[in-house]
């Protein structure tokens, strides 16, 4: 038997309790919408509920089976039983070896549990959950009647515990000084690859890590969406944005600065604006009021700027274990999920300029009774170089 205290850096971030309290909160929403029992194969759910991080569901789905009365039960590829015991906290393992195999080891497990007939959820909606996987086990299982279960864990995740928030103003702090040198570090032909390479060494020193999908441009590069870092130069009077985040046990927390070394005249008015709408966006948010009214806000100061097609996407998003998940709360048009207090939200305000510049800013906060309270210690003014 594997002796998982003698592997180095595994183990969950959290005490056993907290996971606990988790599922139990996600059973309680199971039992609201109605459902017998649920699947979850989304990579940040499965984190947020186990401490293992999923990704070994690549090659086919790693479902966490949730019913009342029954033990979590993870339906995993063989080749990762020890990774998912020495990094999760679920006792209940149950292995498949090749890809064909998982539909039937998945609907042994279901009808042992005698849910064979009854309504289960399964996330549709998400990432790691292929048509292809619902059809198999529909064929294994004719008489399940299979639910959209989307939003069920995310309802539940939004909410952050202290351990949680605690975790997220840690990231932030790893984001603070990633964005500190991103601007110390401007200055006339220096690249892109060159400031992330500094932003590297600096977070290395604190012992930081970052979320591995980052957007840092400078110049004419200030027009890509979501640009990767490159061989570029930035020069006198052109501008630059970075939108990064801190990670701590897989909580991330992101954050959008602009910066001109020397003046630009599109890109600082669309700072300009962005940051009206930002400010309006924070002022919106307490406990009570819905998604849709804090976009209703911001949106609300674009357009009396003139810039309506400017905008291009929502106002914000839930955030915490892997911030880009499917099917979390999101901040658009009329959408009608209440805030409650706990929630954390990240807002980038990314305005598109006449002659293509994209330039904005964000907060990430988290929701209070009262208001909003912005995690960053840096400015969302524009940085000048």
């Amino acid at each position: 038997m594997t002796t998982f205290s003698a592997i180095p850096l595994t183990g969950v971030p959290f005490p056993s309790s907290e996971y606990k309290r988790r599922q139990q909160k996600v059973l309680e929403a199971v039992a609201r919408a109605e459902l017998d029992a649920l699947l979850v194969t989304a990579h940040g759910r499965l984190r947020y509920l186990t401490g293992y991080h999923g990704f070994g569901g690549y090659f086919a789905p790693f479902p966490l089976i949730l019913a009342p009365g029954r033990p979590p039960t993870y339906v995993v590829r063989e080749y990762d039983v020890d990774a998912v015991r020495a990094e999760g906290c679920i006792d209940e393992i149950v292995p498949y070896t090749h890809q064909n195999e998982f539909a039937k080891v998945c609907a042994d497990v279901i009808r042992r549990y005698g849910l064979q007939s009854r309504r289960v959820g399964l996330e549709l909606g998400c990432w790691n959950l292929a048509p292809a996987d619902v059809s198999a086990l529909s064929t294994q299982l004719p008489d399940l009647k299979i639910a959209d279960a989307t939003r069920l864990v995310a309802s539940v995740a939004a909410v952050k515990s202290e351990l949680e928030l605690k975790v997220m103003r840690e990231a932030m702090t790893i984001t603070d000084l990633a964005v500190r040198t991103f601007q110390d570090s401007l200055r006339e032909g220096v690249t892109e690859t060159e400031t992330y390479t500094t932003i590297s060494a600096e977070l290395s020193k604190a012992g930081g890590e970052l979320w591995p999908s980052f957007t840092l441009v400078f110049g004419e590069r200030t027009k890509v969406p979501h640009g990767a870092p490159k061989r570029h130069p930035i020069r006198k009077n052109e501008p630059a944005m970075v939108e990064i985040g801190g990670l701590k046990h897989g909580y991330a927390a992101g954050l959008v600065r602009a910066a001109v070394l020397g003046r630009h005249l599109e890109t600082e008015s669309l700072h300009a604006i962005s940051v009206e709408a930002l400010e309006a966006a924070i002022a919106a948010i307490k406990s009570g009021v819905t998604a849709g009214a804090v976009d209703a806000a911001a949106r609300k100061v674009i357009e009396r700027a003139g810039c309506s097609r400017c905008f291009r996407h929502r106002t914000g998003y839930q955030t915490g274990i892997h911030w880009a998940e499917r099917g979390n709360l999101s901040l658009e048009p009329l959408a009608t999920d209440i805030l409650k207090a706990g929630m954390t939200l990240h807002m980038p305000f990314i305005l598109f300029g006449e002659n293509g510049y994209l330039n904005g800013c964000s907060e990430h906060v988290v929701v209070t009774e009262r208001g909003a309270e912005i995690l960053s210690s840096t400015p969302h003014t524009l940085h000048r170089a």
